[in-house]
Formats: C-alpha cells, sequence, structure tokens
C-alpha cells in the first residue's frame, strides 16, 4: 500500500496494490501492521456502509466527546470525499482536503479523529464503506454546512443544490459550530 501525503498532514490518502489478471483483481484493504509501521496504531470498532444517489452530499459530519477516525473507500461509484480540521488549536483549523474517491481507483482516506467528514456522489449511485475507531454516538452528532465559504471547499456539484438531509439542511457554519479544544 502506498500512502499520500495531502496539504493536512494528518489526512492520507491510501493507494493499494492491486493485483490483477484475466480473472479480477485482489487487493488488501487494511493490515494493521502496515498502519502502526508507518505510525498509525488504530483500532477500528464499527464499520460502516452506505449507498446513495448522485448529487446527494452526505456532511459534514463529527462527534466531539466520542470522536471517530474514518478510513474511508468507495465500492461502487464515484464522490468527492472531504475532511475538515475541527481541531481549534491545529494550524489547519477550518482547512479542508478533498479527494476523488472511487471504485475505480481503489484509493482511500484516512480522516483522523477531530475531523468533519463529507461526500458528494458524482457518478448514478455510489457505495461507500468507512471503518470507525469509536461508536455513532447520535447525541454526539454534529453538522457542519457544506456551503459555509469561510472552509473554501470547492464541490464539483453535478446541479446547483445537492440532495441533502433534514440534518444537513440545518447544519451550522464554521464560526458557529462547537469545535475541539
Amino acid at each position: 500500500m502506498k500512502i499520500i501525503s495531502t496539504a493536512i498532514p494528518d489526512v492520507l490518502i491510501l493507494e493499494p496494490t492491486v493485483h490483477g489478471d484475466e480473472r479480477g483483481y485482489f487487493m488488501e484493504t487494511f493490515r494493521e501492521s502496515f498502519f502502526s509501521d508507518n505510525g498509525l496504531d488504530l483500532k477500528f470498532v464499527q464499520d460502516n456502509q452506505s449507498r446513495s444517489t448522485q448529487g446527494t452530499l452526505r456532511g459534514l459530519h463529527y462527534q466531539l466527546k466520542h470522536p471517530q477516525g474514518k478510513l474511508a473507500r468507495i465500492v461502487s461509484g464515484e464522490v468527492f470525499d472531504v475532511a475538515v480540521d475541527m481541531r481549534k488549536n491545529s494550524e489547519f483549523f477550518g482547512k479542508s482536503v478533498g479527494v476523488i474517491l472511487s471504485a475505480e481507483n481503489k484509493k482511500q482516506l484516512w480522516i483522523p479523529p477531530g475531523f468533519a467528514h463529507g461526500f458528494y456522489v458524482l457518478s448514478e449511485s455510489a457505495e461507500l464503506l468507512y471503518k470507525c475507531t469509536d461508536y455513532y454516538c447520535p447525541q454526539d452528532d454534529n453538522s457542519l454546512c457544506w456551503s459555509d465559504p469561510t472552509l473554501e471547499i470547492a464541490w464539483p456539484l453535478i446541479e446547483t443544490e445537492p440532495l441533502l438531509s433534514e440534518k444537513d439542511r440545518n447544519a451550522v457554519n464554521l464560526a458557529d459550530a462547537p469545535v475541539y479544544s
């Protein structure tokens, strides 16, 4: 597996080695020893999967008391995946990393605890799988507004307005969001 740095050093793109032939392909998507050998001692406690239609934007979600690190990948389709630094004392506070993840490129995105996470579906539909370092806690769930201009996220929108959940329509801007201290 290859580790690719991003503009925020804690957010990483992981590119697996794909072994393919006329029958198909094989790849490792997670190996604990590889991660720990590269300074990422992670314990995943929950796996999630979502399927979304084109134009859906989910996020930007995060938890404060139960922060979740997430290792995200796409098994079907293509998304623009985003991580926003919500750590008030970080030099990258409010900055983001956006990456195209697809079933074709097989890249994964490591979103550390302390970051908000969201994605926008570019293909007809997409299935996202992600491993989490802490459990989902509904009473600790926060939603940062995807369109907050201070975040400067260049969402590659297909339509003018994405499909949003009620929670994401009511998300708050960074200036009003609870953050990690």
